[in-house]
């Protein structure tokens, strides 16, 4: 059985859609939660798989939020190795900061439904799958394309929204693993304080959901596409 360790940092934050192709190639997975269960126990190079979540802090945080330096490091030991990492959102900047590049806070909150515009080599990758699907944006950081990354995606509000290093590392920074209907009630609720801040009527987000009902289907392929081409 090969094993995957999910970093989780808020609870309706979770593999969502990703569950079941990860569980489908056989891998047993475990979640642990930022802050309350610390980081697997197992060597930290020699985990299959490392799944790191999205949350509502900033890589910035360390000081505020301690646990995020821990990640930092033990993905820093992982990419030497070049052992397989996928993170989204967050887990997409800590990537991005382990490799060197630069995270920041944006002016503009990018929340709601929208698909990615994929560069020629992401049309090549497994992200070819969510062509032209809307996927979930939700987040106000943005990253500087780590050196020797390949850029995958892109908005009009973010240029990076995907890269990869080789076959074994992917960061998005796109939520595509959340299911329109299933999966975004949890966020409308977890986030209110967020979505009222910024003025962002959470009727509106359902709304949209409606365009990507596709999505979960597209997710899946897209996963289990990366699953088959990592380097164990």
């Amino acid at each position: 059985m090969k094993t995957a360790a999910v970093i989780r940092h808020v609870h309706f934050e979770d593999l969502g859609t990703f569950e079941e192709p990860l569980t489908r190639a056989g891998y047993e997975f475990q979640y642990y939660d930022a802050g309350v269960h610390g980081l697997p126990a197992t060597d930290r190079a020699t985990t299959d798989l490392l799944i790191i979540l999205g949350a509502p802090v900033g890589v910035y945080d360390e000081d505020k939020y301690p646990f995020l330096r821990d990640e930092i490091d033990l993905l820093t030991t992982r990419l030497k190795a070049g052992r397989p990492v996928f993170g989204i959102c967050l887990g997409a900047q800590l990537i991005a900061r382990a490799l060197g590049a630069k995270v920041y806070p944006t002016a503009i909150k990018e929340i709601g439904w929208g698909p990615v515009d994929l560069t020629d080599a992401g049309s090549t990758t497994p992200l070819r799958h969510l062509a032209n699907t809307p996927v979930l944006h939700w987040h106000s950081d943005s990253f500087d394309l780590p050196k020797g990354a390949t850029h995958l995606a892109s908005t009009a509000i973010c240029h990076n929204q995907a890269f990869c290093v080789g076959s074994n590392i992917l960061g998005a920074q796109f939520h595509p693993e959340v299911s329109p209907v299933a999966g975004i009630e949890p966020w409308l609720v977890g986030h209110a304080v967020e979505l009222s801040s910024a003025g962002i009527d959470p009727r509106a987000l359902r709304d949209g959901a409606k365009a990507a009902d596709s999505l979960p289907a597209k997710a899946r392929d897209m996963f289990t596409d990366w699953l088959q081409g990592l380097q164990l």
